[in-house]
C-alpha cells in the first residue's frame, strides 16, 4: 500500500486532521499521487502530482491551478474541515466518500480488482456504480487498456445486438461500414454493461456465450473473434426478481453475479454527503480560486435530506447553490433549494374520473416536464387496464422502454400507483 506524502510541518501543525485523511486515502485515491503540505512549505514543495496546502484560519477552499488546492480550517475534528480535504486530495474521476460503510465497499473492491472476476454491481439509480466501476477498473491489471461503458438502457433495442458485438459490410440494411462493436472495443480492458436489467431476452443468450468463451461473432460473420475483456455488470432492479418472473435468464445472473457489491441509497450513508458537496462545489463553481463553503447549518439540512434522487440530486442541489450564493464565501440554509418532485395519487385506488396530480411549488421547468410525461404514461396505463405492452404500443416507444421510465419515476420519488409499477403485460 503507498503512504500518503505528508510535508515536515504537517505532523507538527494539521497532526489530527491529517490523519483522519490519510485513514479514508489509503482506500479511495492513489496515495502517489497526493500530498499533503503546510501552507508555508508550499514554495519548496517538489515532485509532480497533486498538492493539497493546509493553514488554520476561516474557513476556505480554492484551487491554484489545476493539481494544488490550498484549504483553511478553524478545528481540525470538524466534519467540514475532513470533506474539504478529502474533496482536495480526489483526482478526476477518483471516489469521495466518508462513511464507514462505503469505504468498506471500496475496500473490497480494491481487493478483487487484482482478478478478472465479473463483477456484479446493485443499487439505486444515482448511487455511483459507474464511479465504482472505474476504482476498479484502475486499480486491476487492465488499467492501461480500455474501460467501455455502455448503458443497456440507451441503445435503440433494434440496434443493441450490431452495437454490442459489431457486424461486417453489408450485413442489414444501412451498414455501409463493418463495426467492431463495444465489445471488441473493450478487448484488453473493461466492460461495463449499466442497467444489465433492460437487456432483451433475446440478446442474453448471445451476451452469455460470448462471456463464457470469451468471443464474439459479429452480424453477418460465421467465424468466432476472441476477446479478453473483464466485465462488470450495473442493475438498479433486483435481478433475483427479475430471473423468478421470467425476464432475466438465470444462466447469465450467476454468470455475472461471480462478486456481487452493493451500493446503498445517498440517504443511508450521511458521511458521503458533506465529502461529496464539497467536492462538486471544487468542481462547479464560477471561480476555482475562490469556491462558496457550505457552514454547519447548510451541512446539517443536506445530512437530513431523503436524497431520492441520490448523487445526481446532490449534484443539481449543489450546483444551484453555487448559483445562488454569488460572490458570497459561505454557502447557508438560504442557499439550498431541493429537488420537488411530482407525486401522482395511487390510479389502483383512484375513482374513474379524470387523475389529478398535485402541482409541486415554483414550477421549476424539470418538475413541468417530469410531470406532463409521468401524467401521459399513467393515463395511457389506465386506459390500457395496466397492460404495459398495449400501452408501450399506444405510447410509440419499447416496453423496455416504459419499464425504464417507470423505474426512473419511482427513483425520483413519484409514486405511480401500483397498476403502473406492477402492470401486465
Amino acid at each position: 500500500m503507498t503512504v500518503l506524502g505528508l510535508g515536515e510541518n504537517v505532523a507538527r501543525k494539521h497532526g489530527l486532521l491529517a490523519q483522519r485523511a490519510a485513514a479514508v486515502a489509503a482506500t479511495l485515491v492513489d496515495a502517489s499521487q497526493v500530498s499533503l503540505l503546510d501552507a508555508d512549505d508550499a514554495a519548496s514543495a517538489t515532485g509532480s502530482g497533486r498538492k493539497v496546502l493546509l493553514m488554520r484560519g476561516p474557513q476556505a477552499i480554492g484551487r491554484q491551478g489545476a493539481a494544488r488546492t490550498v484549504i483553511s480550517y478553524a478545528d481540525p475534528a470538524s466534519e467540514s474541515a475532513l470533506a474539504m480535504t478529502l474533496a482536495a486530495m480526489a483526482g478526476p474521476g477518483e471516489p469521495i466518500a466518508a462513511d464507514p460503510e462505503s469505504l468498506a465497499v471500496f475496500a473490497l473492491a480494491d481487493r478483487l480488482a487484482v482478478s478478472d472476476i465479473p463483477v456484479l454491481i446493485n443499487g439505486p439509480t444515482g448511487t455511483g456504480k459507474e464511479v465504482l466501476s472505474r476504482f476498479i477498473h484502475a486499480r486491476s491489471k487492465r488499467a492501461a487498456g480500455p474501460f467501455i461503458a455502455v448503458n443497456c438502457a440507451a441503445m435503440p433495442e433494434h440496434m443493441l445486438e450490431a452495437m454490442l458485438f459489431g457486424h461486417q459490410k453489408g450485413a442489414f440494411t444501412g451498414a455501409t461500414g463493418a463495426s467492431e462493436g463495444f465489445m471488441r472495443a473493450a478487448d484488453g480492458g473493461t466492460l461495463l454493461l449499466d442497467e444489465i436489467a433492460e437487456l432483451p431476452l433475446s440478446l442474453q443468450a448471445k451476451l452469455l456465450r460470448a462471456l463464457q468463451e470469451q468471443e464474439v461473432v459479429p452480424i453477418g460473420a460465421t467465424r468466432p473473434i476472441p476477446i479478453d475483456i473483464r466485465v462488470i455488470a450495473c442493475a438498479n432492479r433486483d435481478l433475483p426478481t427479475e430471473v423468478a418472473e421470467g425476464r432475466f435468464r438465470a444462466d447469465l445472473y450467476y454468470r455475472l453475479n461471480v462478486f456481487p457489491l452493493s451500493l446503498r441509497p445517498l440517504r443511508e450513508r450521511a458521511d458521503d454527503i458533506a465529502p461529496l458537496a464539497f467536492g462538486m462545489a471544487l468542481r462547479h463553481a464560477f471561480n476555482p480560486a475562490r469556491v462558496p463553503c457550505f457552514n454547519d447549518a447548510a451541512l446539517a439540512m443536506l445530512k437530513i435530506h431523503a436524497w431520492p434522487g441520490n448523487v445526481r440530486e446532490l449534484e443539481n442541489v449543489v450546483r444551484r447553490a453555487l448559483l445562488l450564493a454569488g460572490d458570497a464565501t459561505t454557502i447557508t440554509p438560504d442557499h439550498i433549494v431541493f429537488d420537488s418532485p411530482a407525486r401522482l395519487i395511487d390510479v389502483a385506488m383512484a375513482p374513474a374520473e379524470p387523475i389529478v396530480v398535485a402541482e409541486p411549488a415554483g414550477r421549476k421547468l424539470s418538475s413541468v416536464v417530469q410531470l406532463s410525461e409521468a401524467r401521459a404514461i399513467i393515463d395511457t396505463l389506465e386506459a390500457c387496464g395496466g397492460n404495459r405492452l398495449q400501452a408501450a404500443r399506444e405510447l410509440g416507444i419499447s416496453e423496455r422502454t416504459l419499464r425504464y421510465r417507470l423505474a426512473s419515476f419511482r427513483d425520483a420519488g413519484i409514486e405511480i400507483g401500483r397498476m403502473a409499477a406492477g402492470g401486465r403485460r
